[in-house]
């Protein structure tokens, strides 16, 4: 049978190798974690190009054709709204998930406070529990997307969304998530999705000399038929992009926040062990003092 202290030891290495691989098994999540940012990243870099393009074709369209071109772009008197939220499944992601539900509820008590209905479509279990809680009517929850299923994701609630405007049973829907700008910086956005606004977004010196747009061109089919198929396209893809906006934010936003709480928790470990140290010193010279008073008591 092993003595004692080769059983201390045995344990002690066991010990240190377990530190080694909690280290390597952190390393390691921080690696999943910075190369999921990364190609959150280029998925976005990838879309916007394509999603500006496509807006700027649609818009150049709708203002051509006009309104009644389409009943996507088409402004209704009515005071029934949607919103579409989209949030994060888990917590510990700073203050992304704050940030856009304070946008929603600003756009609801300011904008929609007089709309006779608003209902809510929820991405995510974080915005499903916090407009659950406050009573909203909520028309649809889906889960938050990740990068296999968000263009799946976008699909279906464009599907949702153009059916209920063509249906009239809503009359204005607003998209609501957070943009990506850095790992560090996220900003909440709100946009109008539908009715879709024509307006020109044509980079400066796209459209001609001295600012002036291009002339008519010959559509084949017509406008009406291109903007029947681009329009639902357009509401589908801004779906897509703000869900890969909302991934890289979410990544982007917890990464900081570890990294943040790993530093608070350090400053904290020092300051509870200066703490210590100075109570365990204060202790050892409370009980020297007391030896020392006692042995001059004998002596007297």
């Amino acid at each position: 049978m092993p003595s004692l202290k080769a059983i201390r030891n045995r344990i002690g290495s066991v010990k240190n190798t377990q530190k080694i691989t909690r280290a390597m098994k952190l390393v390691a999540a921080a690696r999943v974690a910075a190369a999921r940012l990364r190609r959150a990243q280029e998925q976005i870099i990838a879309a916007r190009p394509y999603s500006a393009a496509l807006q700027r074709v649609v818009a150049e369209l709708a203002e051509r054709a006009g309104r009644d071109a389409h009943k996507l772009l088409a402004e209704r008197p009515g005071k029934r709204a949607e919103v579409l939220v989209l949030t994060s499944d888990r917590g510990l992601a700073g203050s992304y998930n704050a940030q856009v539900l304070r946008r929603s509820e600003a756009l609801l008590g300011d904008e929609l406070s007089d709309w006779s209905e608003v209902g809510m479509r929820v991405v995510g279990r974080k915005g499903n529990e916090f407009f659950k809680r406050r009573d909203y009517s909520i028309l649809g929850h889906v889960a938050a997307p990740t990068s296999a299923s968000a263009l799946e994701m976008s699909r279906e609630l464009a599907n949702f969304l153009v059916e209920d405007f063509l249906e009239e049973r809503t009359d204005r829907i607003y998209l609501i998530y957070s943009e990506f700008k850095s790992a560090m910086t996220q900003k909440p956005v709100v946009r109008q999705l539908l009715p879709i606004e024509p307006r020109v977004l044509a980079e400066p010196g796209a459209a001609g000399e001295a600012g002036q747009r291009a002339g008519d061109f010959l559509y084949e089919p017509n406008k009406e038929e291109l903007l029947a198929h681009l329009l639902p396209l357009y509401v589908q893809n801004s779906i897509y992009r703000a869900a890969l906006e909302s991934i890289a934010s979410e990544l982007g936003a917890r990464m900081s926040a570890m990294d943040s709480a790993t530093r608070n928790a350090g400053d904290m470990i020092d300051r509870l062990t200066l703490q210590y140290n100075r109570a365990r010193q204060a202790s050892i010279t409370k009980e020297l003092l007391e030896i020392i008073s006692g042995a001059e008591a004998l002596k007297g």
